[in-house]
Parts: C-alpha cells; sequence; structure tokens
C-alpha cells in the first residue's frame, strides 16, 4: 500500500512543473485525492483535492488560477500541474490518498522555486 511521488525539481519564478503521484496495493478510484505541501519552518497545508470519480475538485485559495489537479483512474495517479510559479512555492509536495478505509501519505517530492 503506497503512493509515489515524482516530477519535483528546481525552477525559476513563473515556471511550470507537474507532479505525479503513482498508487499501488489500494482501490485507487474509490479514494479522494489530494496534495499538501510543507514549506521550511511551516505547517503542511492543503493544496488542492479531487474527488474519487473526478467531479469535484477544491484549491486552497493562493493557488486557484495557477494549480490543476487532475486523475486518471485507469492509471492509478493523480496529477498536480502547477503554472506561474512563485518562490512561495518552494515547499515538499505530499500526495495523499484517503477513503472510508484507508489513509495513505507519500513521501513527498521537493519543489525549488527561485531565480
Amino acid at each position: 500500500v503506497q503512493v509515489v511521488e515524482s516530477g519535483g525539481g528546481s525552477v525559476q519564478p513563473g515556471g511550470s512543473l507537474r507532479l505525479s503521484c503513482a498508487a499501488s496495493g489500494f482501490t485507487f478510484s474509490s479514494c479522494d485525492m489530494s496534495w499538501y505541501r510543507q514549506a521550511p519552518g511551516k505547517e503542511r497545508e492543503l493544496v488542492a483535492v479531487i474527488t474519487s470519480a473526478g467531479g469535484s475538485r477544491n484549491y486552497a485559495d493562493s493557488m486557484k488560477g495557477r494549480f490543476t489537479i487532475s486523475r486518471d483512474n485507469a492509471k492509478n495517479t493523480v496529477y498536480l500541474q502547477m503554472n506561474s510559479l512563485k518562490p512561495e512555492d518552494t515547499a515538499v509536495y505530499y500526495c495523499n490518498a484517503r477513503s472510508r478505509w484507508i489513509e495513505v501519505w507519500g513521501q513527498g517530492t521537493l519543489v525549488t522555486v527561485s531565480s
């Protein structure tokens, strides 16, 4: 039972990155999937969430219009497209899977936005 994030890296302000989170060992299509992030010295915060069937998406206010969460239930994968990145988006980004029966966290992937 695991989720594994990938796609992090270093990017200049205004750039884009696409994070992926691959799930295995559980019924991905039954889980709401979320992205969280934790910046140095700060608490972990919710970035975006997408419901199990993909019918509803919600974002933190500071990410609206810049980030897009999506999922492919056939590939057991959730994505986070991040555009117009800012230095304050620098953080470790975590994937979370949650249903009535299970909650799984990934190890995180580091995103650094710097010139």
